[in-house]
Order: C-alpha cells, then sequence, then structure tokens
C-alpha cells in the first residue's frame, strides 16, 4: 500500500506560514491582505468550493468578500463588476468563479480581470510570464500541486513525468512548471490527452503521474509503473443513494487498485483540492505584496 500524499495537512501547514506573514504585516502596518470572489448561479458545487475559500481566508487572517450574483446576471453586468473590483483599491485580489452561465463568454471574463489581481493566474499575461520563467501569478491547481511536491519531499528532478489532460487551468500548466529548472521541476515531461495513441503505455512509463483528464476512475493499475508517484487531480460527484448526502467523491484515478502499485498517491478528496485553495491564497498575499 501506498503512502498517501496528505493535501489536507500540508495545506494547513502552509497556511500557518501564511498566517503568520499576515500577523508580521499587521505589525508592519501593512495592510491585510484582501480576497473577493464572485459567484453567479447557484451552482452547488461552486458554492462549497467559495465557502471553503472563504473559511481559508478566515484561518490565516484576511479579509474576504462574497460577491452573489443571479445566474440571469448579463455578461456585460459581470463585466462591469469586475471592472469595479479591478479600480478598488482595498481589494488586492479577486476570482470568478467558473463555470459560468452558458450565456457569458468565460474567456473574455478572465481577460477584463486586472493580471496583477488575477490569483486564479488564468489571464494571458500571467500565462506567457509562467511560460518564460517570470514572476507572476501561476494558476492555482498547477502551483498548488508543485507546493505539494515540495512540502512531500518527492523528487522530480531527472524524473519522467507523465501529464494526462492538456487543459489551460492545468494539463498544460503542469508540463510547463515540471520541466523549468527549479526545484521542485527538471523534470523530463510528456503530455498526453484524448488523441494520444498508445495512451497507457506512455502512462505506465511515467515515474510521476499526474491526471487531470476529466473522467471518473479513468486511470487503472495496468495504466501505472511500480513505484510511481500518483497526483489526482479530478474530483467527480457520484451518486450515492446510500450515502446521506446522496453522492461520494471519486478522483480520475480508480483509488483502491492504484494505491497498490504506487509509491505515493492522493487521496480524493483531501488532496489536490486543498492545495489549490492554499495557492490561491498565497497568490493572494503575492498580489498584496506588489501592490
Amino acid at each position: 500500500m501506498s503512502k498517501i500524499i496528505d493535501g489536507k495537512a500540508t495545506a494547513l501547514q502552509i497556511q500557518d506560514e501564511i498566517k503568520y506573514e499576515v500577523e508580521r504585516r499587521k505589525k508592519a502596518g501593512l495592510n491585510v491582505p484582501h480576497l473577493a470572489a464572485v459567484l453567479v448561479g447557484d451552482d452547488g458545487a461552486s458554492l462549497t468550493y467559495v465557502n471553503a475559500k472563504v473559511k481559508a481566508c478566515e484561518r490565516v487572517g484576511f479579509d474576504s468578500t462574497l460577491i452573489k450574483l443571479p445566474a440571469s446576471t448579463s455578461e456585460s453586468d459581470l463585466l462591469d463588476k469586475v471592472n469595479d473590483l479591478n479600480n478598488d483599491s482595498s481589494i488586492d485580489g479577486f476570482i470568478v468563479q467558473v463555470p459560468l452561465p452558458d450565456h457569458i463568454n468565460e474567456e473574455k471574463v478572465i481577460e477584463a480581470i486586472s493580471p496583477y489581481k488575477d490569483v486564479d493566474g488564468f489571464h494571458a499575461m500571467n500565462m506567457g510570464k509562467m511560460l518564460l520563467g517570470l514572476p507572476g501569478l501561476i494558476p492555482a491547481t498547477p502551483k498548488g500541486i508543485m507546493m505539494l511536491l515540495e512540502k512531500n519531499n518527492i523528487e522530480t528532478e531527472g524524473k519522467h513525468a507523465v501529464v494526462l489532460g492538456r487543459s489551460h487551468t492545468v494539463g498544460t500548466p503542469i508540463s510547463v512548471l515540471l520541466s523549468r529548472n527549479t526545484k521542485p521541476g527538471n523534470s523530463t515531461v510528456t503530455l498526453v490527452h484524448s488523441r494520444t495513441k498508445n495512451l497507457k503505455e506512455i502512462s505506465a512509463q511515467a515515474d510521476i503521474l499526474i491526471v487531470a483528464i476529466g473522467k471518473p476512475e479513468f486511470v487503472t493499475a495496468d495504466m501505472v509503473k511500480e513505484g510511481a508517484v500518483v497526483v489526482d487531480v479530478g474530483i467527480h460527484r457520484i451518486d450515492a443513494p446510500e450515502k446521506k448526502s446522496g453522492f461520494k467523491l471519486k478522483g480520475d484515478v480508480a483509488f483502491a487498485e492504484v494505491s497498490e502499485k504506487a509509491s505515493a498517491i492522493t487521496p480524493v478528496p483531501g488532496g489536490v483540492g486543498p492545495m489549490t485553495i492554499t495557492a490561491l491564497l498565497h497568490n493572494t498575499l503575492l498580489a498584496a505584496d506588489k501592490k
């Protein structure tokens, strides 16, 4: 049975470091970082996630603001709200929770966010800076994964890392970060996706397997090399009438069978999820510093 990479415990450890930094800022007469979140509509998973962000802000001593807008909000009204937040000097960073209702162009909204307040790290300017290795706000989930590998002493240098999934939010950025001349980093990276031939064979060569393919329990034991480190980014609500909540959470990896082969693995929930929120807090701290 493999070592469980505890994202919850790692997140709390980093949050304690952020909390200490907030206290130091207060003593030095600097502003307390302020994170805002915009939620359009009432998607259950989004609401849960945003509430977790608000709680995390409380834990580290940040100010936080939650702006709830109805699902009927027009694109232009949302862009006006983004503009207000860009110009509000009391807000250091903010996110617009996705997915957005179908009538709103997600890309348009992300590009309207000031890159200096874009703590999700999705703005083209922040993506470009990441590609060039320049200081900027790195996308929260990939940044969280890198923090998780570092804090759990997972060796990445010279390792073959295989990334399943090429999304601009996770797959592509994590492939860039793992290949950079940094610690963690210096991996040889292969990026695979739905059009890849021999996906199973390539996946089974990985020393480090990052799975962000968006399909429940897609990765099975025959796709994993003995002793590999497996990071499961997926999260899916699966109906479970026997449970009080009516659902259970599953990842992109068939945890029970893969954990028998992997040397270390992240669980779902309690793996990458808490690290994404922690990376978001860290980005907000950086944004407050830049201001």
